[in-house]
């Protein structure tokens, strides 16, 4: 077990008390979770009443109509790009995956294009602007970097756990059953059509 520079704790199961080999588990610290509240709260009262401002201010300067007609066409634009980043991103993970290798940034860089595509749906100049900086592939490497240089992973493993072999004399079989009465009572006729 590890900890990491965030609180964090980072453990690696045995594949033979049920979690999958390689698997890690960051379990956040008490005083980690209520900072990362804080920051959650500070930032669901933050970006709406940062995203009425710059709405009150780019409608005063350009209009109602060309202020809405903004926000559309980045909606637009936003989902266009994340599509076709996405489906490069699932490319690149299908071929780690195939070449056996480490599929941490692929997997990061998803998650990152899937967040953009979230901020860019949402109307609003703020949240676009996040959103398409989260889709320049140099912003996210250098957002991976500073992820990765906080978290320390103690452990990583690609493949299969190796399960216990069985013996050959072993015949327990796990399983739940009910009793069943053998005397069926019906509570009504029978039906015409089952009548022989």
């Amino acid at each position: 077990m590890a900890s990491s520079r965030l609180g964090m704790e980072t453990r690696v199961y045995d594949p033979y008390v049920g979690v999958a080999r390689g698997q890690v588990h960051l379990t956040p610290s008490t005083t980690m979770k209520r900072g990362l509240l804080m920051w959650l709260l500070l930032a669901f009262i933050a970006v709406p009443l940062i995203e009425i401002a710059l709405f009150i201010q780019v409608g005063g300067f350009i209009g109602l109509w060309p202020t809405l007609g903004i926000v559309l066409i980045t909606a637009i634009l936003g989902s266009w790009l994340v599509r076709n980043q996405g489906a490069r991103e699932i490319a690149k993970l299908q071929s780690t995956f195939s070449e056996l290798s480490d599929p941490t940034e692929p997997l990061a860089n998803g998650a990152m294009i899937l967040f953009a595509g979230a901020l860019l749906l949402t109307p609003g100049f703020f949240t676009d602007a996040i959103g398409f900086a989260l889709l320049v592939p140099q912003f996210r490497a250098a957002a991976f970097k500073w992820v990765k240089s906080k978290v320390k992973v103690q452990q990583f493993a690609m493949g299969t756990a190796p399960r216990p072999a069985r013996h050959p004399d072993d015949r327990v079989i796990d399983g739940e059953f009910e009793e069943v009465s053998s005397q069926k009572r019906p509570t009504h006729q029978p039906s015409e059509w089952t009548k022989h």
